[in-house]
């Protein structure tokens, strides 16, 4: 009686992570996803989950998954590219707004960055548009023009 118990147990435990064609295809819609996605999805939920410290310490000669884990803080391509951005960041930008003209510079950067104490932001377009006399959308477009040219600037830099 109790093998037949423990194998009804483990038919229970397969077919229950089974889903039919017809379940998928209803979960599918449901849940708006590829019917793939759903059919990876349950073959993740049935794998079983692995320790990744050992799991007994009395075998020295053991090693568990976590060891076979990179530290990807160290990781060489994130260290050179957090060094790039950190270098475009700082003084790759100050060349990118040296490469623009006076009136544009100062629109940059009273527009994207002053920012008050309060946490608000710079100047808006029509405090600018009265500053020099122009309208609104003429400001628009000196800023988008020399943001373009500051993208430029920054891709040269690369």
């Amino acid at each position: 009686m109790k093998r037949q118990f423990k194998a009804e147990a483990l038919d229970g435990q397969t077919h229950r992570m089974s889903l039919s064609e017809a379940e998928i295809e209803t979960v599918a819609r449901e849940l708006n996803v590829a019917r793939e996605d759903v059919i990876e999805m349950e073959t993740r939920f049935a794998g079983g989950d692995v320790a990744l410290e050992a799991g007994s310490e009395d075998d020295d000669e053991a090693v568990a998954p976590i060891a076979y884990l990179a530290d990807e803080r160290q990781e060489p391509t994130r260290l050179l590219e957090a060094r790039r951005m950190d270098e475009l960041a700082g003084p790759g930008l100050l060349r990118a707004l040296d490469a623009l003209d006076a009136r544009s510079r100062r629109i940059v950067e009273e527009r994207w960055l002053h920012v008050h104490d309060d946490g608000s932001g710079g100047m808006t377009l029509h405090d600018l548009a009265a500053e020099y006399g122009v309208s609104a959308e003429r400001i628009r477009q000196i800023e988008v023009a020399a943001l373009k040219k500051m993208r430029s600037a920054l891709a040269a830099q690369t």
